[in-house]
C-alpha cells in the first residue's frame, strides 16, 4: 500500500495563522511559526501555508513568512496564494517552499500551470481546488470562495493536470470549517478522474473523518481546525489512522 500523508494547514493572514467556516469569519488561531515547528516535531509529513488574503488583496504571499517557517522545519513545504506567475513562484521556491499553489489565477489564465511545470517541474505544481455543490455536481469557486465560476471542478481538475499541475489540493468549500466531514463523493469523483496524487481538504474533525477520505481514493489528507484548537495532536490522529490499517509517510523520510 502506497505511503500516505498527513498535513496540517496553515491559513496565513497578516503574519498570522487564522480559521474561519467557508473561509469567512476569521478567528486568530496562532504564530505560524511556533504552529510549523510543533507540527512538524510531532510527525507531520508535510505543511501547506496558504496565505488567504493575498489573492483578494491583489498582492504577493509573504516570502518572510515561508522563510521563517522554513528556517524551523525540514518537511515538504507547500505554499499558495497570490501566485500569478512564474516570478512570483520562484520568489517563494527561493524562500523555502518546495511546492507552489495555484488557485484563482489558473482560472483565470490556465496557461499559467504549464508555464509553471516548464519552468519548475510538474511535481512542484499543485492545482489548489476549491469546488462547491452545485445542481450539476460542483462548481469551481475562487477569491477566497466568495466568486463562483461556472467551472465544472471534476472537469478542471482533469484540464489542469493535462496543463502540467502534478498534484490537486481539493477542498470542499461546503465542508471547510464545519467538522462535518469531507465531501466524500467529490473526492471520489476527483481522484477517478485524475492520474495525481489528491488531497483532501475541508471538514474534518478527528480520525475517522481522515480514515473516510483515504478510503474515498485520497493520497493524503489535510485538516487545520483539529491541530490548532489542540482537538487531536499529529501523534494521536497518526496512531489512529495506523491502526486502522493506513501506513503513513514519516518524518524520516
Amino acid at each position: 500500500m502506497p505511503l500516505r500523508r498527513l498535513i496540517p494547514c496553515l491559513d496565513v493572514r497578516d503574519g498570522r495563522v487564522v480559521k474561519g467556516v467557508r473561509f469567512s469569519g476569521l478567528r486568530d488561531a496562532g504564530d505560524p511559526v511556533e504552529a510549523a515547528a510543533a507540527y512538524a516535531a510531532g510527525g507531520a509529513d508535510q505543511l501547506v501555508i496558504l496565505d488567504v488574503s493575498a489573492t483578494p488583496e491583489g498582492r504577493r504571499t509573504a516570502a518572510e513568512t515561508v522563510a521563517a517557517v522554513r528556517a524551523v522545519v525540514d518537511i515538504p513545504l507547500t505554499v499558495g496564494g497570490g501566485i500569478r506567475a512564474v516570478a512570483d513562484a520562484r520568489r517563494l521556491l527561493e524562500a523555502g517552499a518546495d511546492q507552489i499553489a495555484v488557485n484563482s489565477a489558473a482560472v483565470a489564465r490556465p496557461a499559467l500551470l504549464t508555464e509553471l511545470a516548464a519552468a519548475f517541474g510538474s511535481q512542484c505544481v499543485a492545482l489548489a481546488l476549491d469546488a462547491a455543490r452545485s445542481e450539476a455536481g460542483w462548481e469551481v469557486v475562487v477569491r477566497s470562495g466568495k466568486v463562483r465560476t461556472g467551472l465544472d471542478a471534476v472537469a478542471w481538475a482533469v484540464e489542469a493536470t493535462t496543463r502540467g499541475a502534478g498534484e490537486i489540493l481539493l477542498t470542499s468549500w461546503d465542508r471547510d470549517g464545519t467538522g462535518d466531514g469531507y465531501d466524500l463523493d467529490l473526492l471520489r469523483s476527483v481522484s477517478a478522474a485524475v492520474r495525481v496524487p489528491v488531497i483532501a481538504s475541508g471538514g474534518a474533525s478527528g480520525p475517522d473523518h481522515l480514515a473516510a477520505a483515504l478510503a474515498a481514493g485520497a493520497d493524503a489528507v489535510l485538516a487545520a481546525s483539529i491541530f490548532h484548537d489542540g482537538v487531536f495532536t499529529i501523534p494521536q490522529v497518526k496512531a489512529a489512522l495506523a491502526a486502522r490499517g493506513w501506513a503513513l509517510r514519516s518524518t524520516a523520510c
